[in-house]
């Protein structure tokens, strides 16, 4: 048997490709292996390359670094394959997703994932990422394929209902920013609570808290404490919480997320969400990409490529060091297909929820019956979803307009209608519907 292989698609995203490989080249049980860096954008993976390269070199470490922009060539033999894709200009169709839908009365939250943007999203990226996943299939069908793309759900529904058998999982680091706030408001390590959380990604909650050392329920302690720190954030204005806040009132569970992210699923979140905090973290995350990548750019052209490559703390690593240790540990947070996973939730649907990860790969720990009120929420956008993929798979523009009416953010026909007129007309370079 070969050296284990691990590919990055979309490898020539500097922060991806740079902070993936920090990753890997940090783990004991991942030296010797083959990394393979793919992406058809040349120009950004040499850079990549360049600098992962130096570093191997300069600290003598044991790994493989190849390149390439033959996606064949990259599947040759992988084990694992981390998956980053998006279309470019991606920040310039994230816009339009945005603006389009606005211009006729559309009140979505942000447009990335949910809402018509989130169709339209779709619509572009799911294609090319299925494409990638025929090739895994016909060339190294026993590789874990691991999705970091977005819309993250859609993605992975696609998957699962195009190429049933290929093993997958997708992976959001949402749960895990969110992880401060528990330590902080219960005054206790991390080490000593067990967090049971999901739902669907960017739309999932807090279920289940408890003290491992006492075996007591935390959650009433969490609420208690959650409630001052909610008040403070929004009468300050320290971040778009305000949505999260009414959720947290009216539900009794706390979104492990934003305003910005769980708001795009919701047809009254623009009546109760931040707006401006969801705008300012929205022009804030372009900002801070487009600036740190003409940095990163900037500093290997320098030739101090080799500082950048470091640990970015993603999940994908430890995930596939665990599977490879047989580690028999708990990851908090992934997607995976519902099987009985949620139960009042639709099974033809990518529930986020915690496995066990062994040598066996991802088991779903399963949580059973959602809250009813969260449930009804989230069974709606399970049928958009369903919608959005079927109009992808089959191509269909008839199936997009029923994705668009059955979205709870569209309010009229004549909206929908035109929406998807002119967004088509717009990305048609993109999305090619019949």
């Amino acid at each position: 048997m070969g050296k284990l292989k691990i590919v990055l698609i979309g490898a020539g995203s500097l922060q991806f490709g740079i902070g993936t490989v920090g990753d890997i080249i940090q783990s004991e049980v991942l030296k010797g292996c083959r990394i393979c860096l793919h992406d058809i954008n040349r120009e950004t993976l040499d850079l990549v390359a360049q600098a992962c390269k130096t570093t191997i070199e300069e600290k003598r470490l044991d790994f493989i670094l190849e390149s390439t922009t033959n996606r064949l060539e990259a599947f040759d033999k992988a084990n694992y394959i981390i998956n980053s894709l998006e279309v470019t200009p991606r920040f310039e169709l994230w816009d339009q997703d945005y603006e389009i839908p606005r211009k006729y009365g559309n009140k979505q939250i942000m447009g990335e994932n949910g809402g018509p943007g989130g169709l339209f999203h779709s619509l572009r990226v799911i294609p090319p990422i299925l494409e990638a996943c025929e090739d895994i299939v016909n060339i190294c069908p026993d590789a874990l394929f691991i999705n970091y793309s977005n819309p993250l759900s859609r993605i992975c529904l696609a998957i699962k209902r195009k190429f049933p058998s290929l093993k997958f999982v997708g992976l959001c680091h949402e749960f895990h920013l969110s992880k401060g706030i528990y330590q902080k408001l219960l005054n206790t390590p991390l080490s000593n609570l067990e967090i049971i959380a999901g739902g669907l990604n960017h739309f999932g909650v807090v279920l289940k808290m408890k003290y491992l050392e006492s075996g007591k329920d935390a959650y009433p302690d969490f609420r208690e404490k959650l409630n001052g720190y909610l008040k403070v954030i929004k009468e300050k204005r320290l971040g778009d919480m305000d949505l999260i806040s009414y959720i947290f009132e009216r539900y009794g569970y706390f979104p492990y997320t934003s305003d910005s992210h769980y708001g795009e699923y919701i047809h009254w979140a623009w009546d109760k969400a931040n707006i401006e905090g969801v705008n300012s973290f929205k022009n804030g995350y372009k900002k801070y990409i487009t600036n740190t990548g003409k940095k990163i750019k900037r500093l290997i052209l320098k030739g101090k490529g080799s500082q950048l490559v470091k640990p970015d703390g993603e999940r994908a690593i430890p995930i596939i060091e665990g599977i490879l240790t047989d580690a028999q540990y708990i990851e908090p947070s992934v997607n995976l297909p519902n099987d009985d996973v949620i139960t009042n939730l639709p099974k033809d649907l990518v529930v986020e929820c915690p496995a066990i990860v062994n040598k066996k790969g991802l088991t779903s720990i399963k949580l059973g019956d959602y809250p009813k009120g969260l449930a009804a929420l989230l069974r709606n956008q399970a049928s958009v979803q369903d919608l959005v993929v079927e109009a992808t798979l089959t191509g269909s523009r008839e199936v997009a307009l029923q994705a668009l009416l059955a979205d709870p953010t569209v309010n009229s026909a004549t909206q929908a209608e035109s929406i998807l007129e002119e967004m088509l007309d717009a990305q048609k370079r993109y999305i090619h519907l019949k």
